[in-house]
């Protein structure tokens, strides 16, 4: 079942989604070729306006790269934050030793922060517009030519989140006790 939620708190918007992830003999086929996949999370925030087009507040991208390497025979997903682009720079690596694990870690994104608290204002509500797809565009080019109209390739899910007015407050917890400074005391 596929999941998508959007949390507003003091420190910016966040997103949480579920989403299963079941791939087609053809891609399971390139992939298991050595060719590299890229999965492309997607986000934008607007603030609604009555008077223009709504005011966009906020866009940020994680891409996912998945590589099956037939040497050590276990799946590498590679995530990288910023522009979608075949030189993207990849700060987290992990391996797997089954697709079906590759492709629940490639399904779960939990508290994304899509915007920060600071450019959003209180009393407005926003709406957030997601997208999880793969991206056709970073494939080899011989590739790119048939794949366009195979329904294998055609992974693709978008939803538009709407948030509350007011951020949600954590629970209060217990209050801490205060440091003594040590540099701050009298000597006698």
């Amino acid at each position: 079942e596929i999941g998508v939620a959007v949390q507003r708190t003091a420190d910016g918007l966040f997103i949480t989604a579920r989403l299963p992830l079941a791939l087609g003999p053809a891609v399971e086929e390139a992939l298991l070729k050595a060719v590299p996949l890229y999965f492309v999370y997607q986000a934008e925030v607007h603030e609604p306006r009555w008077y223009w087009a709504d005011k966009r507040i906020a866009s940020t991208t994680r891409t996912l790269r998945l590589a099956y390497q037939p040497l050590t025979r276990r799946w590498r997903l590679s995530v990288a934050t910023g522009p979608t682009t075949a030189n993207a720079v990849y700060a987290l690596h992990q391996n797997f030793d089954a697709l079906p694990d590759a492709l629940s870690a490639i399904g779960r994104v939990a508290r994304w922060r899509v915007a920060d608290g600071a450019r959003l204002d209180d009393d407005a509500r926003y709406t957030v517009d997601f997208r999880f797809r793969l991206d056709l565009s970073l494939l080899p080019r011989p590739l790119q030519i048939g794949v366009a109209n195979q329904p294998d390739w055609n992974i693709d899910l978008q939803r538009r989140l709407r948030t509350t007015a007011q951020p949600e407050t954590a629970e209060p917890g217990p209050a801490a006790a205060p440091e003594a400074d040590d540099a701050a005391a009298p000597a006698r």
